[in-house]
């Protein structure tokens, strides 16, 4: 009685001719966020105003022009002038646009109209590869899009200490704290109507009643707690925390917390969305 003959396949390099290795889990995903990085890089041109327009006009309007009148009249916010007051809540207000809109049509576009997904996984991708590699080529926009935006904002004196540098990281975890559940919601549409009330009903008054342009104190007190649930309330004191250097830890880690929170429980979701859409 014998046992199982071994097997005397040998395995060549990647960039060889005959059998290769199964791919490892970061060759997967690395492929899935090569190629969505590549993608942006000869889109660029298209996506400026929406990246970095748009942000620097809130900026101008409202941080400069309004800002002046504010600081005119009252001497700012709280002893702070109100471009130093605004800036850090803008920086985490448009990773939230860009983040949603990043999580809506492309990725819809993938999974009904180009069927790019599908594509991907006749390959040895597999559904968690897809979503990696995907909310991590959009971290990596989110990443340049606000450094280059908190660039031009320091040149207008928008920061007040060296802390505003982690602005940078906070304002991805917020944008990630919209992608993940929003991907999600987007995996289980059929059509992109959806989208109009996401960005009109839930995008727009999050813009507005979050303490991005004033502090929530100054809302009726039936509506403070409703700000307290949202991901951009939370992005927005983090980011005015560290940029005016009045961190208060444990505030600060709650904060961080419940943002962190979002993208963990969304991503169970999103991924069973995802696997139910895509996987017949």
């Amino acid at each position: 009685m014998t046992g199982a003959p071994m097997s005397t396949e040998v395995f060549t390099a990647r960039g060889d001719h005959g059998p290769r290795p199964p791919l490892a889990a970061r060759e997967r995903i690395g492929a899935v966020t090569g190629y969505l990085l590549l993608v942006y890089r000869r889109t660029l041109r298209g996506t400026i105003i929406s990246t970095f327009v748009s942000p620097l006009f809130f900026l101008l309007a409202m941080g400069i022009g309004l800002g002046s009148l504010i600081d005119e009249r009252t001497g700012g916010l709280g002893g702070v002038p109100y471009l130093q007051f605004v800036v850090p809540a803008i920086v985490a207000m448009q990773t939230m646009w860009l983040a949603m809109f990043e999580a809506t049509y492309p990725v819809m576009d993938y999974i009904k109209w180009s069927k790019l997904y599908d594509s991907m996984l006749a390959t040895p991708l597999r559904v968690r590869d897809i979503l990696v590699g995907h909310i991590g080529s959009i971290a990596g926009r989110l990443v340049v899009a606000t450094a280059v935006f908190m660039l031009v904002a320091s040149l207008f004196g928008g920061f007040a200490t060296w802390g505003a540098l982690w602005c940078l990281p906070i304002a991805v975890l917020t944008g990630l704290a919209f992608t993940v559940p929003i991907f999600g919601f987007t995996a289980t549409q059929d059509n992109e109507d959806g989208f109009t009330i996401l960005f009109r009903l839930i995008a727009t008054p999050l813009m507005l009643f979050s303490g991005t342009f004033f502090p929530i104190d100054q809302l009726p007190a039936w509506m403070q707690p409703l700000a307290w649930v949202t991901p951009l309330w939370h992005g927005v004191e983090s980011s005015r925390m560290v940029a005016l250097g009045t961190v208060d830890p444990p505030w600060l880690a709650l904060h961080l917390g419940v943002l962190l929170a979002f993208v963990l429980v969304a991503w169970v979701l999103c991924e069973r969305a995802l696997t139910r859409r895509l996987v017949k």
